[in-house]
């Protein structure tokens, strides 16, 4: 059975037992969050040694094989292409339809929210090393780490030979790990899939965000259908760029019910080198950097709301130099966000209602109600956008295989 049939399997549990359990009950409630952090902490328990030996790997092979500049140029062309694309999508899409103005309730904040940039620069070379793999919520730690121990085998091959075959298997033993883990997840897609309906009761009983998801909802199919797979067509002539649509599936479905980038971080490596073809240092290499930059489909949502929040509060138009601080604001805004992989999308909406000023700090908790379905779309972006852009760096460093559509998994 394909992966993707078992995870929509596992959300279809998942919707029916919302509505069969008695989820008003606490016990019950309590019980399926419980379950559905489980079933998240499971489908992250292998990320960071997959991640550790993996990039260590695909460093000394890039480098050996003189592909490492390559493969970072169309990486992050790939990252700042798609957050490009879908900033412009986001942007024209609310400018053309207007959403209805949102209630505004006069809450006040209680607190300003912010993102420490200088505290994420200084995670990526914490006091020890050994801190770096601690946690696993940031990734790029990790990645650094990695990329010195890969470039260090890789400038005395002969010293560090025994180094790297150790390396070698052990990338080999944690895919092979990771695999197991991510069949499995679909079993914890009914919890996940439970709880995601539990916290949006609240969306679902008000009709006031319902023009809103209806406008994500279209912006990621036109994106995913539309604009990916004719920009896959124009700069890699792939005769069959459905063919990533439909390995899609499965990363999309584990990034919308979860809204976790690093719960869908190891979907996304499964497929993309289980059903895309992308060889193992391509792959190891490039969806971490999506994972940590590729934030594209935060900075589209963002955009949306910010622009809703103020019709919401005010009448007056929406000037042309707005729109220009708006877009560099949330480009800016979407690189900084790696170390939150979960509610990320959130907090930048309350950080762009904070730096835009003016009255309007508080805009942000209009949207508090749909704060699951805004992170959820956002991260189901994201997802696309790393299975596009990870195959297009593949094809432009020709490290792939083709695979045949049948033996996709």
């Amino acid at each position: 059975m394909k992966l993707w049939i078992k995870y929509i399997i596992g959300i279809i549990l998942g919707i029916a037992a919302y509505y069969i359990l008695p989820v008003d009950s606490p016990v019950v409630s309590q019980f399926i969050e419980g379950a559905s952090e489980f079933s998240i902490r499971f489908g992250r328990y292998t990320l960071v040694p997959m991640l550790l030996f993996g990039i260590s790997y695909s460093f000394f092979k890039l480098r050996e094989t003189k592909q490492l500049t390559k493969t970072i140029f169309w990486t992050f062309s790939g990252i700042i292409s798609s957050t490009l694309a879908l900033l412009c999508l986001g942007i024209i899409s609310i400018i053309i339809i207007k959403i209805p103005r949102f209630q505004i309730t006069g809450e006040k904040i209680t607190e300003i929210p912010t993102i420490d940039i200088k505290n994420l620069i200084m995670q990526m070379f914490p006091y020890s090393s050994f801190d770096a793999i601690n946690g696993g919520m940031f990734v790029l730690p990790v990645f650094v780490l990695a990329g010195f121990f890969g470039a260090g085998c890789a400038s005395d091959k002969i010293a560090s030979k025994p180094i790297i075959s150790l390396i070698e298997s052990a990338t080999k033993l944690c895919y092979t790990v990771s695999n197991f883990f991510v069949e499995w997840i679909s079993a914890g897609m009914i919890a996940i899939t439970c709880y995601w309906f539990i916290q949006a009761r609240g969306f679902f009983k008000s009709n006031i965000f319902v023009p809103l998801s209806l406008m994500l909802l279209v912006d990621l199919i036109l994106f995913a259908v539309v604009i990916c797979p004719v920009a896959l067509k124009l700069f890699c002539r792939d005769p069959k760029p459905f063919n990533v649509l439909y390995a899609s599936i499965c990363p999309v479905i584990a990034a919308f019910f979860s809204a976790d980038s690093n719960f869908s971080l190891q979907v996304n490596m499964h497929h993309g080198r289980g059903s895309l073809g992308i060889h193992e240092q391509t792959n190891n290499f490039v969806y971490p950097l999506f994972s940590v930059f590729g934030r594209g489909g935060t900075a589209l949502v963002i955009s949306i709301c910010f622009v809703t929040i103020l019709r919401s509060y005010s009448l007056l138009g929406f000037v042309f130099s707005d729109i220009i601080w708006l877009f560099v604001t949330s480009f800016g805004i979407s690189f900084v966000l790696g170390a939150i992989p979960s509610g990320g999308t959130f907090l930048a909406i309350g950080v762009l209602c904070t730096i835009y000023g003016r009255g309007f700090e508080a805009g942000y908790l209009l949207l508090r109600t749909a704060a699951p379905i805004l992170c959820s779309f956002a991260a189901a972006f994201d997802a696309v956008s790393a299975m596009y852009g990870s195959y297009l760096t593949a094809v432009k460093t020709k490290s792939f295989e083709h695979i045949e559509l049948k033996h996709f998994v």
